[in-house]
């Protein structure tokens, strides 16, 4: 791997051609007498794309590690290949000089001011009195992950988190429920796309309770892959074969047991606990949790 042969040759990326200071020889600049721009401090958080021009590389931060007694960051260009550079000034982004330094991710879990979620925190004297709106999740796995991430605002809102253990039987919970515009439902459903059975049965019942119904989802085939890869240290979900469960197949591909309900409930706590707060998330599901927590707090008001 690249980065194993950058581990070998550490000291060795210490001397580079342009020395200490890249921009003396930087191809950006224009004319003998141009100004020379001064880089500025910019945090290497995964997904940033950079560009180190003494190599011509330009690629995606995937992630900043320690080796050799120097810190280094990886990039991964549109096509997949990956390379490491010292971490610090020498890159480009949006045609200016920047200095890449570690990125520290937001720790929302240790602010008392802001949620997991990222919302602020509000401190309650006393329980909220539980909505008669619900919000409805496929499974345990899922109701864990939105327990995590937005439990604080669902206690705050009163909002109650129930699984329907699959989809094929949402219409027959909701005629028990009775929907209502102040008793409303919200409803996560796992690989919602067009033309799926999902959603299918995600017509039928917005059909049926037009004002007092709404199913979102996302497009992933299982909620595991609503956590971002690199929390677990992939690239990408595995690409699981047909007839192969998804959770086998990705507890595989993590070199993790997989035979039995055990496994994959340790499996799954396995990946839930790299999870710390919204931005280990992908992007495809926050949206359609906020839209549903505003759907079923909408209520009150109507």
């Amino acid at each position: 791997m690249v980065v194993d042969l950058y581990r070998k040759r550490g000291e060795e990326l210490m001397w580079d051609r342009y020395g200490s200071d890249i921009l003396k020889q930087d191809p950006h600049r224009e004319g003998a007498f141009a100004t020379r721009p001064r880089s500025q401090k910019m945090p290497a958080e995964p997904g940033l794309v950079v560009e180190e021009p003494s190599s011509g590389f330009v690629g995606a931060v995937v992630r900043v590690e320690k080796s050799g007694g120097m810190h280094l960051v990886e990039l991964e260009d549109r096509r997949g290949n990956r390379r490491s550079f010292p971490l610090g000034p020498g890159f480009w982004v949006d045609g200016k000089p920047v200095e890449l330094t570690v990125w520290i991710p937001m720790q929302v879990e240790n602010n008392p001011a802001v949620t997991a979620s990222g919302s602020r925190a509000v401190k309650l004297d006393r329980a909220r009195v539980a909505r008669q709106s619900r919000i409805f999740v496929e499974g345990t796995h899922d109701a864990e992950l939105v327990e995590k991430v937005w439990g604080d605002d669902l206690r705050v809102e009163g909002v109650v988190v129930e699984y329907l253990q699959g989809i094929d039987h949402l219409e027959a919970v909701l005629e028990v429920f009775g929907p209502t515009r102040q008793a409303r439902v919200g409803v996560l459903v796992d690989h919602l796309v067009p033309g799926s059975k999902e959603s299918r049965i995600a017509q039928v019942v917005e059909a049926r309770w037009p004002d007092s119904v709404r199913v979102l989802g996302h497009p992933f085939v299982d909620i595991w892959q609503a956590v971002k890869p690199v929390r677990v240290g992939l690239k990408a979900w595995p690409e699981v074969p047909r007839g192969t469960d998804i959770k086998v197949g990705t507890l595989r591909a993590l070199g993790l047991p997989a035979v039995t309900k055990e496994d994959i409930g340790l499996g799954w706590k396995a990946i839930l606990g790299r999870v710390r707060n919204y931005q280990d998330l992908e992007p495809a599901l926050l949206g359609r949790v906020e839209e549903l927590i505003d759907f079923v707090t909408e209520s009150e008001a109507c």
